[in-house]
């Protein structure tokens, strides 16, 4: 009996798919989402050296009292205003996005949008 792949699975294969084409480079360095159950994860990183240059997730201290659940669209939104001005402090301005093999859509698309109004270009 051949077992179907499960959700995660399946979000990892085209997440693999997606970053044989997506690159973080020095001058444009890599947005990367993940999301859970209950919370939400954005980091910016560089590739060409494997580092992470700026994170913010939902657990961020900076975050505590203004959202009341950490898994929604208005705590996303947050974590998207938050990595935003984290890169901006950094003199991070033009990145690359990758959604991590989720839809644009719910979390994923209201953290982007937060980060672009905040003043990340993508």
């Amino acid at each position: 009996m051949i077992n179907k792949p499960n959700r995660n699975e399946i979000r990892l294969r085209k997440h693999l798919r997606v970053r044989k084409k997506i690159k973080g480079t020095p001058e444009r360095p890599r947005l990367d989402v993940y999301r859970s159950l209950n919370h939400i994860y954005a980091q910016v990183i560089d590739d060409s050296t494997g580092n992470t240059l700026v994170a913010a997730s939902s657990l961020d201290v900076a975050l505590k009292g203004k959202v009341k659940f950490a898994g929604n669209k208005e705590a996303a939104k947050e974590v998207g205003k938050l990595i935003a001005t984290k890169a901006v402090a950094k003199g991070i301005k033009l990145v690359v996005f990758d959604r991590g093999g989720y839809l644009y859509h719910g979390r994923v698309k209201e953290l982007a949008e937060a980060a672009r109004e905040a003043g990340l270009e993508f």
